[in-house]
């Protein structure tokens, strides 16, 4: 398959003024083609700024901005903002924000929204943009007549589909979804992530699913990364992480979600979610461990486990008799 995506040593920290925050800390991922690479963990934990980081929609307190992102063999780190905007944003990369009816204009039909990243990104005319801006709609499962009407008159969920269409205009190669299904019921979010499955495979796109729903990112993964205090902590295939995760954290996250087939005792992650603006010494989960061991005030590094699995744990360290 190949990656299109190649991530190395990504770092991504802020200006407050409590301090610097360490959103993004060192954060390394491969994305194949054509795969969804499910990225979860608490809420806090970097997902978002990750995101943001890719597709560079950066807040003006960046404190460090730096590492690799390859995309289809070319680090885009390099680009300057002017070429990043007219030849990877939305072209190349595009995303859907959380929170659909933030991300659209109040007082723009919806249909000149949608359209709008081509007339901008392509230089297309508005006619011919609108005619793909109803085409991308449609392909979302929103009627025609629906381009000329405004968000407010839209529900909750066709507000989603419109954003996602937006995201899909362009046809890019990637599209990163941001809790795409956190603001809508149980029906709506089985309905999103059915067509999203159906456009992937239509469209051969490769998708980067972020979610602190453990349950949800099962329905799209091939891939699973989890991030926790700025860091990824596991990466492995989905067929073997949802059964069997192998670093402490995943476990405990995986143990808080109920299972309808299997009899099972919820458990919960105790203690809370460390400050990114100062993370412990070493293994930032350390403290709420109960595999805690003398040398995780050291930070481990990444180990490989049967050939295709990622852990960042020193369970896992053969030199320290795991």
């Amino acid at each position: 398959m190949g990656s299109i995506l190649d991530v190395r040593g990504l770092y991504l920290h802020f200006n407050t003024r409590s301090g610097v925050v360490k959103a993004v800390d060192g954060v390394s991922i491969t994305v194949g083609r054509g795969e969804t690479l499910a990225l979860i963990g608490e809420s806090g934990c970097g997902k978002s700024s990750l995101a943001r980081a890719l597709i560079r929609l950066l807040p003006r307190n960046i404190h460090a901005f730096k590492g690799q992102v390859i995309l289809d063999g070319e680090d885009v780190m390099t680009y300057d903002e002017r070429r990043f905007r007219e030849e990877v944003r939305w072209l190349k990369i595009s995303m859907v924000m959380q929170a659909a009816q933030s991300s659209l204009n109040p007082v723009i039909k919806v249909g000149d929204q949608v359209a709008e990243p081509l007339t901008v990104k392509k230089g297309m005319d508005k006619r011919a943009a609108m005619d793909e801006a109803v085409k991308a709609l449609t392909l979302v499962g929103i009627p025609q007549e629906f381009a000329e009407r405004y968000p407010f008159e839209l529900s909750g969920g066709m507000r989603q589909r419109a954003v996602i269409a937006m995201a899909l205009i362009t046809r890019p190669q990637i599209v990163i979804l941001d809790e795409p299904t956190s603001a809508l019921d149980v029906l709506t979010q089985t309905s999103i992530m059915n067509m999203l499955k159906e456009i992937k495979g239509r469209m051969g796109l490769t998708y980067i699913f972020i979610t602190h729903d453990v349950a949800t990112s099962s329905e799209l993964a091939d891939k699973v990364a989890v991030m926790y205090a700025g860091q990824v902590v596991e990466v492995s295939p989905a067929d073997k992480f949802y059964p069997n995760p192998l670093h402490p954290y995943s476990a405990k996250l995986m143990a808080t979600v109920p299972t309808l087939r299997a009899d099972k005792k919820l458990e919960f992650i105790p203690g809370t979610t460390p400050s990114l603006i100062d993370p412990p010494k070493g293994c930032r989960f350390a403290e709420r461990c109960h595999f805690k061991m003398d040398i995780c005030v050291e930070e481990p590094p990444t180990f490989n486990v049967d050939g295709d699995r990622l852990v960042k744990c020193w369970i896992y360290g053969r030199e320290h008799g795991a």
